[in-house]
């Protein structure tokens, strides 16, 4: 690893000071993405800017029929959390399924949708469920917050400190796993809320997370997994690569829509 400059913040004031008097400064929740990439000389950040032992950082809570799940809060605790698994239990499956447990209980829910790797969990699950992204600055709805490869609508000196998210009348989340990586190679979560259906997937779009409009249209019409036999999944705009091709994974996301219908 390249040297870096560690910064352990105890508000949010001092992590944005730390962050932008920092040449290449990066916020450190759980760092498994980040460590990853910077022992492979991937990445040489200046700075490192640790959020995780600010308070009101972590942790569930629960304001009438919406979940407000703090930044910090790890994959494992998002799974086990009871308030999760009565008002939105689709999330704490999602949460459960993220890599291993030695993964889980370090990786943070802030810092996964802050990356938004293109094959993780949350994007897609945030995203079926019309989630609002909380930052120290703003609030940002999951339609408007996910931009492209491991890109997003965060500023440089803005930390996300909150996700909240409307508990649905039905939502699953289903998921074809990269046997080597525990990625999604497709993952699909579906969810019937406020606005009707809401389909998203992860791991196929070239450019990342989507909705698919289609399958959206057809559950609206009809709330069953055959709905998605009728629906034309083209395979333009997905990815393509060692481990599948774009139409085979065309041909997962019908399957793990139908999948994901089924555990609603």
């Amino acid at each position: 690893m390249y040297p870096t400059k560690y910064h352990k913040t105890a508000s949010i004031d001092d992590a944005i000071a730390a962050i932008t008097g920092a040449e290449d400064g990066k916020f450190l929740a759980g760092g498994q993405t980040l460590l990853a990439t910077m022992k492979q000389h991937l990445a040489a950040p200046s700075d490192l800017v640790d959020i995780r032992a600010i308070d009101g950082m972590s942790g569930v809570s629960v304001d009438g029929d919406t979940l407000v799940i703090g930044a910090a809060t790890t994959h494992a605790e998002v799974a086990d959390n009871a308030d999760v698994q009565r008002l939105c239990p689709a999330l704490a499956t999602l949460a459960g399924g993220i890599g291993d447990p030695a993964v889980r209980c370090v990786g943070t829910i802030g810092g996964s949708v802050a990356n938004n790797d293109p094959a993780a969990d949350y994007p897609a699950g945030l995203l079926a469920l019309g989630a609002t992204i909380v930052t120290n600055t703003r609030e940002i709805a999951a339609d408007d917050f996910f931009d492209g490869l491991f890109t997003t609508a965060l500023e440089d000196d803005e930390v996300i400190t909150a996700v909240r998210i409307s508990s649905p009348s039905r939502a699953a989340y289903a998921k074809f796993r990269q046997p080597a990586s525990l990625f999604a190679l497709v993952g699909v979560c579906v969810a019937d809320g406020a606005d009707g259906p809401r389909v998203a997937v992860t791991g196929a779009g070239e450019d990342g997370v989507f909705r698919h409009e289609g399958l959206e249209a057809a559950l609206a019409s009809d709330w069953s997994a055959g709905a998605a036999d009728g629906v034309t999944v083209a395979s333009d705009g997905l990815l393509s690569d060692i481990h599948g091709s774009a139409d085979y994974r065309a041909n997962l996301i019908r399957v793990l829509a139908k999948r994901a219908v089924e555990a609603a």
